[in-house]
């Protein structure tokens, strides 16, 4: 079974989570509910989905299980994430994501949030313990699909609500903005969105069939696209996001794909956030770039989320956090534009997308301008896909063994000068560069993290970072 808690929420192959496993798992995350003092029976709970082929089967699998755990589920529909997290924190309703956000799709999972918002590790181990106590009580367990009531109109204008009233009226006048549509969820409301402050909107690449783009590695295929489409339309910038719509992609006038640690960076100036929370994968020169405390986390927005509490409960007001796949999440509630804009503690496409296009519209300055006026250190990464977890355990253990272990492997690359281990292992060479190896948390990938002087320089350390990866014996 290859089902696991990863950096966000349950994954596995779709195969192994259809039919049971999905009911079982949703009856669990009902039991944890109910022993947390979180929901009683009646309750609503709401389900949202992404486009891929096995998702609608598993969102009835839940539904019927939650229907016989006394739950009562709210069919949401095929909604970004952000906007069912938003719909349950206005209802006070928990709620599950059935989605494999960005990775391939023959894989999916589940993504699970409490009436006060995304549930952290402590909260995962217990449903999984929740789910042992379901198999085994065999004799309750009555596996049969469902469907809920239709709350997918409520949630997306809830949504859509909050987006439209973040700039000004006409904020986005005299842009050309593409919107690659794949088989992204969030696809019909960026283009909703962004032509409500009256930018000329492009739809491109609408897709039935599911793609997975990763917004932190995007892929040479669909770079190729975007500046395909960048010089057919004449556009500003081409925007999208992944499966799910928690990951922003913004990609320049020339179709190049901004950071997605520069996105929240300038999010977080547009909200003036006093502390940003960020996993150590981000840029290394976001603590110089603004008047605020850094705080640094794992990978994975349940790490950022812990992170944000603790930045509140030490008397923290505006809290900003975000990942190098661009997904920002805010930890407090801020003023903008004249009205309150509320907490959303977890990843979300829509306002970093939003932030960097007014500031680019307001400055007056193309995409590719601006994120030269932010000095920070080249950054690039990728991922080696089917790379097997056993393969990657080894490989990190075996950098992990001794320092000569670690020179041995380098070799080719540089000297170590020094290394941080919060997640997967992070090398400074003594001559400034940075490489990190991580293993994802969600899939069989291999990811390779660098950052260097100039884009050549980044561009050769990544390839050989990846070489060392892909010669690795274990």
């Amino acid at each position: 079974m290859s089902l696991k808690f990863g950096t966000s929420g349950l994954r596995g192959l779709s195969e192994d989570l259809k039919g049971e496993p999905s009911f079982v798992y949703a009856k669990a995350f009902a039991l944890y509910l109910f022993n947390s003092g979180l929901a009683q029976p009646g309750d609503k709970l709401l389900i949202g989905r992404d486009f891929r082929e096995s998702s609608p089967e598993v969102a009835a699998n839940c539904i019927g299980a939650l229907q016989q755990a006394g739950l009562q589920p709210i069919d949401c529909g095929t909604v970004p994430t952000p906007a069912l997290a938003h719909y349950g924190l206005k209802l006070k309703a928990a709620s599950l994501m059935i989605t494999g956000s960005h990775i391939p799709a023959d894989r999916n999972g589940i993504k699970f949030y409490r009436p006060d918002g995304e549930i952290g590790k402590s909260d995962e181990t217990a449903i999984a313990a929740a789910a042992e106590l379901v198999r085994a009580d065999r004799g309750a367990l009555k596996f049969l699909p469902g469907e809920g009531a239709d709350g997918s109109a409520e949630a997306t204008d809830l949504f859509l609500a909050r987006n439209k009233a973040l700039l000004k009226v006409g904020s986005l006048t005299g842009l050309r903005i593409g919107v690659y549509q794949h088989s992204t969820v969030a696809r019909d409301m960026l283009v909703d969105v962004l032509g409500s402050y009256g930018a000329d909107v492009v739809p491109l690449g609408r897709s039935e069939t599911f793609i997975p783009v990763d917004t932190e590695a995007v892929s040479p295929e669909s770079i190729r696209l975007m500046q395909a489409w960048a010089r057919e339309h004449g556009l500003d910038a081409i925007v999208s996001a992944d499966g799910d719509g928690d990951r922003p992609l913004v990609a320049d006038e020339t179709g190049l794909p901004l950071r997605g640690d520069l996105l929240g960076l300038i999010t977080a100036l547009f909200l003036g956030a006093d502390t940003v929370v960020t996993p150590v994968t981000s840029n290394s020169g976001i603590e110089a770039a603004g008047d605020y405390r850094v705080v640094r986390t794992r990978v994975g927005s349940p790490f950022v989320i812990a992170g944000m509490e603790e930045a509140r409960g030490a008397g923290a007001a505006a809290i900003v956090g975000f990942e190098a796949n661009g997904g920002t999440l805010t930890g407090s509630d801020f003023q903008v534009n004249g009205a309150a804009f509320a907490a959303l503690p977890t990843r979300d496409c829509f306002l970093p997308i939003l932030a960097v296009l007014s500031r680019a519209a307001e400055d007056k300055v193309s995409l590719s301008a601006l994120s030269k006026t932010f000095a920070l250190p080249v950054a690039a990464a990728d991922r080696l896909e089917n790379f097997a977890t056993e393969r990657s355990a080894a490989l990190m253990a075996y950098l992990r063994g001794s320092a000569g272990n670690l020179a041995r492997f380098l070799k080719p690359i540089g000297e170590a000068a020094h290394t941080s281990d919060i997640d997967g292992l992070r090398v400074t060479l003594k001559d400034g560069r940075v490489i990190h190896f991580r293993p994802s948390g969600n899939a069989p990938e291999m990811r390779c993290y660098v950052e260097a002087k100039t884009e050549e320089d980044a561009a050769k350390l990544l390839e050989a970072g990846l070489a060392e990866i892909r010669n690795f014996k274990a």
